[in-house]
């Protein structure tokens, strides 16, 4: 087993999961890899297999109102309410194959209103938009330039649908005579040559349009006009989808009705009452069946010949959600359901034979991917082998999300929603998990609370009881977490042996404990557990409540600023913790093996254990369960503290720790707050020893995996994020660095020595050791006699400065300009900058940058033009005095001397 390190003092960012959508418009490539989804102003291109972030593309202020990307996505069309399209070609990243890297190719006006909704063709070469001004226009995507406009719709645009039928069947509604005349005269040979596919039969090119006024036109590409006009509908046309095996086009439409026409005459041929407003229509199989989805949240099958529903009847899902858009290709074995909440769901089109007048239930769902997990309440590690991680995310649902990373599964790549947890009437607000991870509770402002057996092996995720008795909201609940003796039924079989106990905290600021037996099963008529006790605890609202190691106590944390210490079995008060300013927002037990620690005061005792509190003071406090007072104050946070918890103890080495031993060990607690931190503290000494920021919002939930310290963190920014321990790696690259470092120093020292310019200069400007590289350039500028035509002083050096790579010839600037500053080196930096520019042309020297953003020459030319000014003033008043000097030695000829010790006039001086 590896050590772990004493102290931790780095984390870094292992995983996040952030959010991939915020409503609007989704689209998929034909292979149904690169998603397409709007965060807000900005567009996401995920891949749908692995859940990896392929590329992010910031917006320009506005929202988007419609995203498209080309079946082999090669190219991304993007259009928001600032009246702007934006065409992308999408590369490969050079430094990443799985990256894509998004090329602005061209920024067009394409109408004078918002483009409500688009279309691209199966090629990939036209696409088409519509917009509120009644317009429909073709562009060729990769020229830029519209290629097409169509004029007839009197209001919005809200559906296009590019498709191809076969010449002789287009033609067939019209008299041979005009079909030859249409043929001659609007198809030229460069059409010809795009309308043959594969060398198959040519294809008339068809665009079919549906507006908010209730009529679809059928247009002509070849003819620029419209050939049909379909007027059925009495509401919205929202969808149009074309079947070129049945030569069939359906339409689906808020009016609650779905109408398959005959593309040969273009006649109605079915009208399909749906009974709910539709929102998206499509073909599966070879156009015997159709999917809808709309208004009423599910999706439903049904027969094209018939018009008969082939799924049964499903319960409506989700009060006030739609199924927005439904994207699918015949290539897949899926399809993608967007929904109004901002979850994707998938489902299998694998569908067993159909008989006459079979029905099957709804399609399954393969995958559900939550686009934002709105405000991460609290979170929780489920499962044994913590595979799965509990979210209660701002809703009446729990969603369990898959760890582990395995791309063959999209229910089990990392990030994917493995289920989803309904059963509450209103938001959840807490959740807290056993020992085993089998057995999950959650509190929720429906006043009830509920466990749930989770068997991840079985896929079976169940209510298992509901906890009816609050007169308010439950806001904080907790199970036991001491694990039954090894040998027993309940350790080796979990699943069958539900904890004990569950407490809980609510609004009505009363804690009550419930006995839980196999026999509160929620099955049937079975009578729901009832509380054992009920204590009237606070004066405000309960936020926390926490149990104990052996489950004989447990804390409950209240806004009125105290902590209660409680009997589990009598329910009677040990202890109350005053001390804090505000509310009380978290508390935690500390475990068996916690020792005693350092106190304000110096060593406490903590015989009976020790237990952490976070409050709305800011500040996090650890407390003694023997005298029940504060041993230490930990303050760094400048918003409220929200969560707390106590770091896994490192392990002890039994060949070198001794038990008796009086050092004190390594205790660390973590806190999240209100200021989007979290941060990780040394109990003995107070100090922080690493602050976490990866939220622009407060930080709600925190916990611990205690294997590998690695810690989760969630927050009101709907981002979850892993933190890896990465302390001990930290150390030895800082050892090895040291190493290094010394090594290459007396390297360093061996140059000088041995007058290895060259290397001793590299060498110096690599350590950045200014000093030592000015020491040894003074040395070459006062080398007397120089070498002869040397610019330097010695021709070794002027070949060293005249072979810097960009960096190093950036870095000495840096340093001439540093020395420039002083008087007494400047000597030697106008000496080497003097070497230097007559080195290099000015094209090389004008192009170095430095590595930080807007460093580059200007900005070092700036510092040294200042300080030359300066010296070149302070030599030209050396020089105005050296005249001074002159004119008095002129005037003062002959000086003689007094009884023979002072000069006086009329004599010569002799060796003054």
């Amino acid at each position: 087993m590896n050590s772990r390190p004493s102290v931790v003092t780095t984390y870094a960012i292992d995983r996040v999961i952030q959010p991939t959508y915020t409503g609007g418009d989704v689209d998929l490539d034909s292979a149904g890899q690169v998603l397409v989804t709007c965060l807000g102003e900005d567009t996401l291109l995920t891949d749908l297999n692995t859940g990896q972030l392929l590329a992010r593309i910031e917006g320009d202020g506005q929202n988007l109102t419609t995203l498209l990307i080309t079946p082999l996505a090669s190219h991304l069309i993007t259009c928001s309410r600032s009246l702007s399209m934006r065409i992308y070609s999408l590369e490969h990243n050079d430094d990443s194959r799985s990256l894509l890297k998004p090329v602005l190719r061209r920024t067009v006006k394409p109408h004078t209103t918002p483009v409500i909704t688009g279309a691209i063709d199966r090629t990939g070469t036209l696409l088409a938009t519509g917009s509120a001004d009644g317009l429909i226009k073709v562009w060729d995507i990769r020229g830029g330039y519209v290629s097409h406009t169509f004029r007839g719709h009197a209001g919005v645009i809200s559906a296009l649908h590019f498709f191809e039928t076969s010449t002789a069947l287009a033609d067939s509604g019209s008299s041979r005579k005009n079909k030859l005349h249409n043929r001659a005269s609007t198809i030229d040979g460069e059409d010809k040559e795009m309308l043959d596919i594969d060398g198959a039969e040519n294809l008339a090119f068809r665009l079919a349009s549906g507006s908010e006024d209730g009529k679809i036109r059928i247009w002509d590409l070849q003819k620029r006009k419209a050939i049909a006009t379909l007027d059925s509908h009495v509401s919205v046309v929202r969808s149009l989808c074309f079947s070129a095996d049945q030569n069939i086009l359906v339409s689906a439409s808020r009016d609650k009705t779905a109408i398959i026409w005959d593309a040969r005459n273009w006649k109605l041929q079915k009208v399909i009452p749906v009974l709910e407003g539709l929102e998206s229509v499509g073909f599966l199989a070879t156009g015997t069946l159709m999917y809808t989805g709309g208004e009423n949240n599910v999706l439903r099958v049904w027969e094209t010949g018939s018009g008969r529903e082939v799924t049964r009847e499903q319960e409506i899902k989700g009060d006030g959600i739609e199924i927005i858009r439904i994207l699918f290709n015949p290539t897949l074995y899926f399809l993608l359901a967007v929904h109004t909440d901002q979850t994707l769901t998938l489902h299998s089109t694998l569908m067993p034979e159909l008989g006459i007048g079979s029905q099957i239930d709804c399609l399954p769902i393969t995958g559900r991917i939550s686009g934002t997990h709105d405000e991460i309440i609290d979170l929780a590690y489920v499962t044994p082998d913590r595979e799965l991680l509990a979210l209660a995310t701002n809703s009446e649902d729990i969603r369990l999300v898959a760890l582990a990373t395995q791309e063959s599964s999209m229910k089990k790549r990392f990030g994917a929603d493995v289920a989803l947890l309904q059963g509450h009437e209103d938001i959840i607000i807490c959740l807290d998990v056993d020992w085993s991870g089998c057995w999950l509770a959650t509190g929720a402002k429906d006043n009830t609370a509920r466990l749930w057996r989770i068997d991840h092996t079985r896929e079976s995720y169940e209510s298992f009881t509901v906890f009816t008795g609050h007169a308010e909201s439950i806001g904080a609940i907790s199970l036991p977490s001491q694990p039954p003796p090894i040998d027993s039924a309940a350790h080796n079989d979990p699943l069958s042996h539900p904890p004990r106990l569950l407490l809980t905290g609510s609004q009505d600021r009363t804690v009550k404990r419930w006995e839980i037996t196999p026999k509160t099963s929620a099955n049937g008529d079975k009578k729901s557990p009832r509380a054992v006790y009920t204590r009237k605890a606070h004066d405000k609202d309960i936020n926390a409540i926490a149990t104990n190691h052996n489950s004989s106590l447990f804390a409950s944390a209240s806004q009125d600023r105290t902590v209660k210490i409680w009997s589990v079995e009598e329910g009677e008060v040990q202890g109350v913790l005053r001390g804090h300013r505000r509310g009380v927002w978290s508390v935690k037990f500390a475990t068996k093996d916690t020792p005693s620690i350092n106190g304000d005061s110096g060593p406490a005792s903590s015989g009976r254990g020790l237990i952490l509190t976070g409050s709305g003071d800011q500040t996090v406090k650890v407390w003694s369960l023997t005298d029940y007072s504060c041993l230490r104050t930990l303050e760094g946070h400048t918003n409220s503290v929200l969560k707390v918890l106590w770091m896994p103890l490192p392990l002890r080495n039994k060949e070198t720790d001794n038990p008796h031993s009086n050092t004190v060990r390594a205790v660390q607690v973590a806190s999240a707050g209100g200021d989007g931190l979290v941060k990780i503290w040394d109990v003995n000494s107070g100090e922080c020893d690493a602050t976490l920021d990866n939220h622009t919002d407060r930080v709600w939930a925190l916990t611990v995996n205690s294997n590998n310290d690695a810690l989760i963190s969630g927050g009101g920014d709907s981002v979850v994020t892993f933190w890896k321990n990465t302390t001990s790696s930290t150390i030895a690259a800082s050892t090895a660095a040291s190493t290094a470092r010394v090594e290459q120093e007396q390297q360093l020292q061996n140059y000088i020595h041995h007058g290895s310019y060259r290397e001793a200069i590299t060498l110096a400007l690599q350590l950045n050791h200014p000093a030592r590289l000015l020491a040894l350039l003074t040395t070459v500028v006062n080398t007397n006699p120089p070498d002869e035509k040397s610019m330097s002083g010695l021709k070794a050096v002027d070949e060293v400065l005249q072979t810097l790579a960009d960096e190093q010839l950036f870095a000495l600037l840096l340093r001439i300009r540093d020395w420039n500053t002083n008087a007494r080196t400047a000597t030697v930096a106008q000496k080497i900058l003097w070497v230097l520019v007559k080195s290099y042309p000015a094209t090389r020297l004008t192009g170095l940058r430095g590595k930080d953003k807007g460093s580059g020459l200007k900005e070092v030319l700036d510092g040294l033009r200042a300080y030359t000014e300066r010296h070149y003033k302070r030599m030209e008043e050396l020089v105005d005095e050296s005249y001074l000097v002159d004119y008095t030695l002129r005037e003062m000829e002959v000086v003689g001397f007094v009884d023979g010790n002072m000069p006086i006039l009329g004599q010569n001086i002799i060796g003054v």
